[in-house]
């Protein structure tokens, strides 16, 4: 950070009351048009926007952000940093928490037009409205009612497998839900809740994603990307509200590498059992290995090697969950395949649930009901996971539909190849033209099967 950067940040901090201005504009023309928000989210958001400028204004997460990093520019005397700090301070106090008064007084003046409808059918066309943000995430043509049967198919066929391998395991016969959550909370799969246990845990997730990066250039793949990855820990201050793992690309001037992040904020979360699946769909072979190969490619311009395709980058993550089944990587673990399966058929709910939400009339209440009783996992966490499917229609079911698209292309190139197939070139064609829509990721397979039977 230099002197111009913080010219810089106070001219976003008084540029600020414009942007709320125009966010204004743009709510109440959709109100003019009848389009409100859900009531939850409307009173979530005035709460969090209180907060927000409840605080004493050096405790505002503005100001001391600012603070924190200007402590860092050797050139800036201590008179320097306190001048720039009071400026900060002041624009906040007379910029910044007066537009977010504005944005509060609005809400609390729709607040009480807002209703408990959570779902996009309530809108004004808004069963067109979800087909086209289904048709979005999913860049296929699925209709709702497809992706809501093709959801309870999916819920069915994995939790036959998760009823096989606990009735194997000393579970015959108890619910799924109760005994994953029995195996949550099982000593021999967690790790000390202390310092030892977080380094032992990024050890394992570092062992595994290592032991994958060798494995997948000799058996899985014909390129591999040269991009480092490293594996770290979620920074204290994000834990609260991070996932549970996440990806963060390379720099794309390669000043940095691939970072895996671990949260491990409460190790009582993180049994071992579900370490392998989080670091073979974040790490390799599943978003490392596919966006290093994309940022590799020659001849792709750049936009193409950065556009985001949900349903094709969380699909492929998915597939490498399934692929590390398929080629053995669990099968001395029949507990890692549980928390392969029981991320899988988190995947599957979600089918269920968002369709059912905003093309069914669910409640929020009926969903959350549907994933706790499929998936064991806790009131709070699923109340989080169902009210983000409310303010993003059609995005969680990408995951799956991009899963089940490969996989269906995988089947087709081994019934028309037969012996000719060979995973390793599905691989490339799959990945060595960046992220592309379903559509045309189907064409582009179509094409190479035509040409590896000619």
């Amino acid at each position: 950070m230099t002197r111009k950067d913080c010219e810089y940040y106070l001219k976003r901090l008084d540029a600020l009351p414009k942007k709320f201005d125009q966010l204004l504009d743009s709510l109440k023309v959709r109100e003019e048009k009848q389009i409100l928000p859900p009531r939850f989210v409307v009173e979530e958001v005035l709460k969090e926007m209180a907060d927000f400028i409840g605080k004493p204004v050096s405790d505002n997460i503005l100001a001391a952000s600012f603070k924190a990093r200007v402590a860092k520019i050797d050139k800036l005397t201590a008179a320097q940093r306190a001048d720039f700090q009071g400026r900060v301070e002041t624009a906040i106090t007379g910029r910044v928490y007066p537009a977010y008064q504005k944005l509060i007084d609005y809400f609390r003046e729709i607040l009480p037009k807002t209703t408990t409808d959570d779902g996009v059918w309530k809108l004004p066309d808004g069963d067109a409205y979800y087909a086209y943000c289904l048709h979005e995430n999913t860049t296929t043509t699925l209709r709702p009612d497809e992706v809501h049967e093709l959801g309870l198919r999916e819920v069915a066929r994995i939790e036959s497998e998760m009823r096989a391998i606990l009735d194997a395991n000393g579970f015959a016969g108890q619910p799924i839900g109760e005994a994953m959550d029995k195996l949550g909370k099982d000593s021999r799969f967690l790790y000390p809740n202390d310092d030892k246990g977080r380094t032992d845990a990024l050890a394992e997730y570092t062992q595994l994603i290592n032991e994958a990066k060798d494995r997948s250039s000799k058996q899985l793949f014909l390129t591999t990307p040269q991009a480092k990855i490293e594996v770290r820990r979620v920074p204290e201050f994000k834990e609260a509200t991070a996932p549970g793992a996440y990806y963060e690309a390379l720099a794309m001037d390669g000043s940095r590498p691939g970072i895996f992040f671990a949260n491990l904020r409460d190790m009582n979360e993180v049994p071992k059992w579900s370490i392998p699946t989080l670091a073979y769909h974040e790490g390799v072979p599943g978003h490392h290995w596919q966006i290093s190969t994309a940022e590799e490619l020659k001849g792709l311009p750049q936009f193409r090697k950065v556009i985001p395709f949900t349903a094709y980058m969380e699909g492929w993550a998915l597939y490498c969950e399934w692929l590390a089944k398929h080629v053995g990587w669990y099968d001395h673990d029949p507990f890692g395949d549980l928390g392969r399966l029981r991320d899988e058929l988190f995947r599957a709910v979600r089918l269920v649930v968002d369709t059912g939400i905003h093309a069914k009339r669910w409640t929020r209440e009926q969903a959350i009901a549907y994933m706790r009783d499929k998936t064991g996992m806790g009131e709070k966490e699923v109340r989080s996971e169902i009210e983000r499917y409310i303010v993003m229609p059609g995005q969680a079911c990408a995951y799956k539909v991009g899963m089940l698209k490969i996989l269906e292309l995988r089947a087709r190139a081994e019934k028309e190849l037969g012996k000719k197939f060979d995973q390793r070139e599905f691989h490339d064609v799959v990945l060595k033209n960046g992220a592309l829509p379903l559509e045309i990721l189907e064409e582009q397979m179509n094409d190479y099967i035509q040409r590896k039977k000619a």
